[in-house]
């Protein structure tokens, strides 16, 4: 998309007069703003998570590579502490079943905004037309 300074013209309504912002539009402008600012928290939330969710599934399968009875190293906290293979595996399906849910829950918050925005993009882009830019 070319963005482009708008022409006078294009600033006025379709009327010529200039619209004048009310305080319930500046409330929506507002809200707009920090919706947005929230999706955006968000989406880095969610590929962060996606992100750990990779590394646990590499883990898991350099694990299925190793013998039954060797100690892995395990990292709780700040410490590493050396568990049986079967209970890592144990672990490590948990942690990943928590980042399902984790992104999940993130997905449905992202939905739920992203549908509030759009709903104030339409009444913004109704009483404003192009004189306003929404577009993030």
């Amino acid at each position: 998309m070319q963005r482009r300074m708008l022409t006078r013209e294009e600033e006025t309504a379709p009327g010529g007069e200039e619209i004048e912002v009310r305080r319930e539009d500046q409330e929506r402008i507002n809200k707009f703003s920090r919706l947005h600012q929230r999706e955006t928290v968000l989406v880095e939330e969610v590929t962060t998570k996606h992100k750990d969710k990779e590394d646990l599934e590499e883990i898991s399968n350099e694990l299925e590579l190793a013998d039954e009875d060797d100690i892995i190293p395990y990292q709780i906290g700040d410490c590493f502490m050396m568990l049986p293979l079967s209970e890592v595996q144990e672990l490590l399906s948990a942690s990943n079943a928590k980042l399902d849910e984790e992104v999940s829950a993130l997905d449905e918050r992202l939905t739920k905004i992203r549908e509030e925005m759009q709903q104030l993009k339409v009444e913004l882009y109704a009483r404003f037309g192009k004189t306003i830019n929404l577009e993030t």
